[in-house]
C-alpha cells in the first residue's frame, strides 16, 4: 500500500479513496451519516490496508471512549462471572467495550487501575470497591463528572449508586432456617468484615441467633475465608473445637464447598453429621452431593442493573443513589437437615 513502516492515517485512506476525513472517521464508526455502500467500501480498503483505529484520538474527537472499566476483587469466583456476564451483555449490545480488573482486595491495584481507565478517558467505571476504599476516593471521580456505579458493596457517602443484594437479610433468612431445623450451635465461616456485604452477612446471622434466644457471642465466627481453600482450612478449626458445631453458615458458596470437602476427609459426613449452608447459588452447586442449601442473591439481576444504570448516566440523566436492595432467595436443599445427636463419622468411599 506504499506506506512502508509509516503507521496508516485516515488522511491516507481519504486521499486514496478520494472522499472526505470526516466520511473515513464516519465510515469507520459506523455512522448511518455515511451511505452504505460508500461505508463499505471504506472498510473493506482499512482492513486490506491493515489500518488501526487511533481509539484516543476519536475519543478527543467525540468525548467518547465507548469503553467501561469494570474493577472487582474475585473474577475467579464464578459469582462474580455471572454480575460480569449480566453487565457485559447489557453494555456490548449499547456498543461498549468493557475493561476488566481483578484487584483481589489490593487497594493499590485499584488506584492503578482507576488511573490507568481515566487517563485512557474511559466513559464510565463500575467498581466493587477493595477492602480500605475511603468514600472520598470515589466522590472525587464523581466530582469529575465520571460516571461511577458501585456493585456488591456499598462505600457510604461516596455520591455513587450501588446495586447489591439484600445480605441482611438473606443471611438472617438461611440462618433462620437451620435453627428451624433444630440447630442451635451454628458456626458462620467467612466474609471481610471491613466490606458492607461481610458485615451485613455476620449482622444478618447474629440477629437471627438471638432472635432465637441463642447467644452468637458463644458460637464460633471465623471471619475473612473468601475461598474453597480457606473453607478448608476453617472446616479443621471447627471440628476440632471443644464443643464443634452441628450447623455452619457459610459466607459464600466456595467456602461453603470447601468445608465440606474437607469435611469428608475428616470423615464426617457434609449434611446429616454437619450442616452446611452457603451463599450466591453458583452454577452447579445444586448438583452437588448433597445438594447445597444457599441463597441466590441475584448476580445476574445486579449485573444488569449496574448496566442500566451506567447507561443513563452516560445519557446525562439523573440517577438515584438510594437503590432498592435485589432480593434474596433461599435454595433449600440436602446439606443442612436436622441436626444428629454427634457428628457422625463415616468411611470415605
Amino acid at each position: 500500500m506504499g506506506n512502508g513502516n509509516r503507521r496508516l492515517k485516515l488522511e491516507d485512506i481519504a486521499r486514496t479513496l478520494g472522499v472526505s476525513t470526516a466520511t473515513v472517521s464516519l465510515a469507520l464508526r459506523d455512522s448511518p451519516a455515511v451511505a452504505e455502500k460508500t461505508r463499505l467500501r471504506v472498510k473493506e480498503y482499512a482492513d486490506k490496508a491493515g489500518y488501526i483505529y487511533d481509539r484516543s484520538a476519536a475519543s478527543l474527537r467525540t468525548s467518547q471512549s465507548n469503553m467501561i472499566g469494570v474493577a472487582v476483587h474475585d473474577i475467579m469466583n464464578p459469582y462474580f462471572a455471572e454480575v460480569f456476564h449480566g453487565l457485559e451483555e447489557a453494555l456490548v449490545e449499547k456498543g461498549k467495550t468493557i475493561l476488566i480488573c481483578n484487584h483481589k482486595d489490593d487497594l493499590q491495584r485499584q488506584q492503578r487501575f482507576i488511573d490507568t481507565m481515566l487517563q485512557h478517558r474511559v466513559d464510565g467505571l463500575i467498581i466493587c470497591p477493595s477492602i480500605g476504599t475511603k468514600p472520598n476516593n470515589i466522590k472525587r471521580i464523581v466530582s469529575q463528572g465520571i460516571p461511577v456505579t458501585l456493585v456488591c458493596r456499598d462505600l457510604a457517602g461516596s455520591g455513587a449508586p450501588c446495586v447489591r443484594g439484600d445480605d441482611y437479610n438473606g443471611s438472617y433468612q438461611i440462618t433462620k432456617h437451620l435453627i428451624e431445623q433444630g440447630h442451635k450451635r451454628i458456626a458462620m465461616v467467612g466474609g471481610r468484615r471491613g466490606s458492607s456485604s461481610g458485615k451485613d452477612r455476620n449482622s444478618g446471622w447474629r440477629q437471627a441467633l438471638l432472635d432465637a434466644g441463642l447467644n452468637p457471642d458463644e458460637q464460633i465466627d471465623i471471619p475473612e475465608a473468601m475461598t474453597q481453600k480457606e473453607g478448608q482450612g476453617a472446616a479443621f478449626e471447627l471440628v476440632h473445637s471443644k464443643q464443634p458445631p452441628t450447623a455452619v453458615m457459610c459466607f459464600n458458596d466456595l467456602v461453603a464447598l470447601g468445608v465440606m470437602s474437607a469435611a469428608r476427609r475428616l470423615g464426617i459426613q457434609p449434611g446429616p453429621g454437619l450442616a452446611v449452608t452457603g451463599y450466591d447459588d453458583m452454577e452447579g452447586v445444586g448438583n452437588r452431593s448433597p445438594a447445597l442449601t444457599t441463597v441466590s442473591n441475584g448476580a445476574t439481576e445486579i449485573g444488569e442493573l449496574a448496566a442500566q444504570l451506567m447507561l443513563r448516566q452516560l445519557k446525562g440523566k439523573p440517577v438515584s443513589l438510594d437503590v432498592p436492595l435485589v432480593q434474596p432467595v433461599l435454595r433449600i436443599r440436602e446439606s443442612a437437615p436436622p441436626p444428629g445427636k454427634t457428628l457422625k463419622a463415616f468411611s470415605p468411599a
